[in-house]
């Protein structure tokens, strides 16, 4: 789903992001990328978007190669992708069905569509009562699920977070991250930048950790840990 090989980003000669990353993401995969600030972590999000291109080596997400990838064919390249941001980026003059409503419109999804995909997507992450509610009038952690029902409304292949937990307090994090995880049971691929090395523990998922622009651990997580941690999500665990 998400290979890097031999990766390497440079800004200028002075300034190396990335050195040599190489990796694989199967699909159904859910991985942490964790590391110190200025490890190197937003620029990898941002080659898997296209948003920049490396300075050597081969990126393919999903079957296909990025640095061959045309501009023309980006839009319909990041239609598979969902993003979900630390600060939200939510529209504060709209509300929440209309920031919803307008991706849509940017996926080119019919109208007749939209209220029926976006209450799908709030209720996936238990805000379909606050359709019509305005960004300011929620709280940070409500705010967060809204970004990731934004993500999740076109039900993307590949769902990222960068620092999607960053400001909120240890417990909503834990309802965070359960949402992406009941995302990744329903099929999308996982992708979670984080450095809170408690959240990751607590996981018990795969672990690629940067620094210095060099990975410097990959963990595979223990099968037992993950499938315990999947069925409490839907309290199917024994007490």
């Amino acid at each position: 789903m998400i290979h890097f090989y031999h990766v390497t980003k440079k800004f200028d000669r002075y300034s190396t992001a990335l050195h040599d990353v190489t990796f694989h993401i199967e699909k159904g995969d859910f991985v942490f990328l964790t590391g110190p600030s200025g490890a190197g972590k937003s620029t990898l999000l941002k080659l898997i978007l296209r948003q920049m291109q490396p300075t050597e080596g081969q990126i393919i997400v999903n079957g296909r190669n990025l640095n061959a990838m045309r501009r023309s064919q980006l839009p319909y390249f990041r239609r598979e992708i969902g993003m979900v941001f630390q600060d939200f980026k939510l529209i504060e003059r709209m509300t929440v069905f209309e920031n919803l409503s307008f991706i849509l419109t940017v996926l080119n999804v019919p109208p007749k569509e939209h209220k029926k995909k976006a209450y799908q997507a709030l209720r996936a992450v238990s805000l379909h009562h606050k359709l019509n509610a305005y960004p300011p009038h929620l709280s940070g952690g409500e705010q967060q699920r809204v970004a990731i029902a934004r993500a999740l409304i076109n039900d993307p292949l590949i769902l990222i977070g960068d620092e999607p937990t960053g400001n909120l307090d240890p417990d909503l994090s834990r309802d965070i991250v359960q949402i992406f995880a009941e995302a990744n049971l329903r099929g999308s691929t996982i992708l979670l930048a984080t450095h809170d090395r408690d959240l990751i523990r607590e996981s018990g998922r795969r672990i690629i950790s940067l620094e210095h622009g060099r990975i410097t651990e990959e963990k595979a997580a223990p099968l037992e840990k993950v499938v315990r941690t999947d069925t409490q999500l839907f309290g199917l665990a024994s007490s």
